[in-house]
């Protein structure tokens, strides 16, 4: 004890001293860490007479900053409570704290706890060197090894009669991020206090290291189920004994399997014996990509595409095995998006205001709201195809695929495998793995059979039990596919006719005829030509980038004369021809095609078929495109530049075409 009070009062006078800018008397006296710490302190301007330390956090601050280090404390927690158990009633406490010097946290007796805290030695308080001096937290720190402040060795005078050991922590990276330090009074000083705040610190750098890996460890989870989930498919993972390692929760889902515990369990008791072939594909050894497998679960039945793969280790030995699967009909909708097998037009599409075709239109509306095959009645170019899709689109299937497949444009020999696909091997140069028909494509949605009256009469007796079983065999093929599809069907032909002729089968056309739409030929709508005239030239000449302002009355007055054997798409050829060869931004009676013009019954002789004739001359052209021009109250400058001419050029050509300009 004796020693202890030499020491400390030695120490003090060299510390007064220092303070006074005096030599000092015995500079062994005072180890060069704490030396060194004085002249940092004083330089610093640190009052050494300091009561009370300048910082102490609270409230939102310190709850913030014990949020940014709470991997550090919740790591320290049981090394402190450790060390707790060696100071309970020696007069000291433990500390924690961060890498500028806070306080984190304190455990110790209560009433030395309690005494520490008129020197403001508690949580949030800030013991950094340049706010108290030289001290076990901030010294340490600059310091960056452990350290022990012995009484007097302390810089400022709120601290000299205590004694503290603390040292460094690092994180795994090797950066300090606090440090754990023993504090007490200078009678109670231990040998072996500054050895247990080491092996202290020490540990919870492991703890450090422990909790990053354990993080890194969680995170890889995370993000493998991440990813897992993320996958559209079912996805399986098997050990080499057939025991499941991981199934995602598609998989769950796909097969029902939701709520039971599957991890360990062998996949063979899980699919049961019904689905040997899927089980073959996981107990092989092979690769297998986009096979077809046909799973049973329950009362139900699916087919998927398979992928299988090994697992190897890093000794290139087989552990285990992959399996994805996916739903052959989410495959056929993502195939049919890929194809664009998908219905663009609704009703709001069809342009019109005759009452027959209003009349069509609602009987196709009330019509699209169940799955009644519909046949659709009408000549070529009516807009079969278009009054289809948007039955379609206005039914409950309209989120699955619309196929339309013309059967009189398919060869007679590759209709068959076109409407119901083929199996593998079916005939010499079939596509390996087979190929899937229209049928199939199309389940869950529509299909449209057009020009049905053009399918050959075996053929018939094969759609007929498609629509009346529901379900396809492929060529070559023994395994019955179900098939979901509401069919329509389409013709420009008399079904009844071709009955009684042999041609058409009578039963299929009954099964046919559920609903029958006949849509109004465009001879028997003229009211409807002007607005789909309109209509046809704004969307032609923006597709084409052109511009078309005016349409002349005599090419309505002809259009309204025509018998149009084509129809809406005679119609829109037409004009689509016309826009081509217009060179102003009006559509004149000298475009109208000669087709429309000799048949037209508005011309009731030849001079005044001669005198449509005579407008396509260039100069009656010119003309008329200046007077067009004039009339839609242009500038005189506008009408230059859209004639490609100039301002003087046009003047003449006003005067030799006697027109008058008395626009702005």
């Amino acid at each position: 004890m004796i020693e202890i009070e030499q020491r400390i009062f030695r120490c003090k006078q060299e510390w007064h001293r220092f303070i006074n800018g005096i030599q000092l008397h015995d500079s062994t006296i005072i180890p060069p860490p704490i030396l060194e710490s004085w002249e940092r302190c004083r330089a610093k301007g640190v009052d050494p007479f300091l009561n009370k330390i300048p910082i102490v956090l609270q409230g939102v601050a310190l709850e913030e900053r014990l949020k940014v280090n709470r991997k550090l404390i919740r790591s320290s927690r049981p090394f402190m409570e450790n060390l707790l158990s060696f100071v309970e009633g020696s007069g000291f406490v433990a500390a924690l704290f961060d890498r500028e010097g806070y306080l984190l946290e304190i455990v110790g007796d209560e009433d030395v706890v309690a005494e520490t805290r008129h020197g403001d030695f508690i949580v949030g308080a800030c013991w950094g060197e340049e706010h108290a001096g030289t001290n076990a937290v901030g010294t340490i720190l600059h310091h960056k090894k452990p350290l022990e402040i012995f009484a007097t060795e302390h810089y400022c005078v709120n601290s000299r009669e205590m004694t503290a050991s603390g040292a460094p922590i690092y994180d795994p990276d090797g950066n300090i991020v606090g440090g754990i330090a023993i504090t007490g009074t200078y009678l109670n000083v231990n040998p072996h206090t500054q050895g247990m705040v080491v092996a202290a610190a020490h540990a919870i750098e492991n703890a450090l290291k422990v909790a990053k890996s354990s993080e890194k460890l969680q995170f890889a989870q995370c993000l493998r189920n991440g990813i897992i989930e993320s996958i559209l498919e079912a996805l399986i993972a098997t050990d080499d004994k057939g025991r499941i390692l991981l199934i995602n929760n598609n998989a769950r889902n796909m097969f029902g399997l939701i709520g039971t515990s599957l991890i360990g369990k062998d996949v063979r008791a899980v699919f049961g014996s019904q689905n040997k072939e899927f089980i073959n594909i996981i107990e092989s050894d092979k690769t297998f990509t986009d096979n077809q497998v046909r799973i049973i679960m329950g009362e139900k039945s699916n087919y998927y595409t398979v992928t299988c793969n090994t697992i190897y280790n890093h000794f290139n030995e087989a552990v285990g095995r992959t399996v994805v699967l996916d739903e052959i009909r989410r495959a056929k909708k993502l195939v049919n998006k890929i194809m664009g097998a998908q219905a663009k037009f609704r009703f709001d599409d069809i342009i019109g205001n005759n009452g027959k075709l209003k009349n069509t239109l609602e009987q196709a509306r009330m019509a699209s709201e169940n799955d009644s095959t519909i046949l659709l009645l009408g000549e070529s170019g009516t807009g079969k195809d278009i009054l289809a899709q948007a039955i379609h689109n206005n039914s409950k299937r309209c989120n699955g695929p619309y196929i339309a497949i013309n059967c009189g444009a398919i060869p007679r020999d590759l209709i068959t495998s076109e409407l119901f696909g083929y199996s593998e091997g079916a005939f010499t140069g079939s596509r390996r793995g087979g190929s899937q028909g229209k049928f199939e494509l199309a389940d869950g949605g529509t299909i449209l059979l057009d020009e049905i009256g053009e399918m050959p009469l075996d053929l018939q007796s094969v759609l007929l039990r498609v629509i009346e079983e529901k379900s396809i065999t492929r060529i070559g093929g023994t395994e019955i596919t179900p098939v979901d599809v509401r069919l329509i069907a389409a013709t420009n032909k008399n079904l009844r006719a071709e009955v009684k002729k042999g041609t058409f089968r009578e039963d299929l056309y009954y099964r046919l005829n559920v609903v029958t739409i006949q849509i109004t030929p465009l001879r028997e709508r003229k009211d409807d030509i002007p607005v789909l005239t309109t209509h046809f030239v704004g969307k032609i000449a923006g597709a084409m980038g052109k511009r078309i302002d005016h349409i002349e009355k005599r090419v309505i007055e002809r259009f309204m004369a025509y018998s149009w054997p084509g129809n809406t798409r005679e119609l829109q050829n037409f004009i689509e021809r016309m826009i081509n060869i217009a060179r102003t931004n009006v559509l004149t009676i000298d475009l109208v095609p000669p087709e429309i013009l000799q048949n037209s019954e508005i011309l009731q002789n030849d001079d005044d078929f001669l005198h449509a004739i005579e407008f396509r001359s260039p100069k009656a052209l010119e003309r008329e495109a200046i007077a067009a021009l004039v009339q839609s109250n242009y500038t005189k400058q506008e009408i230059a530049k859209k004639l490609g001419i100039a301002r003087s050029t046009l003047y003449r050509k006003f005067e030799a075409y006697n027109i008058h300009y008395r626009c702005k």
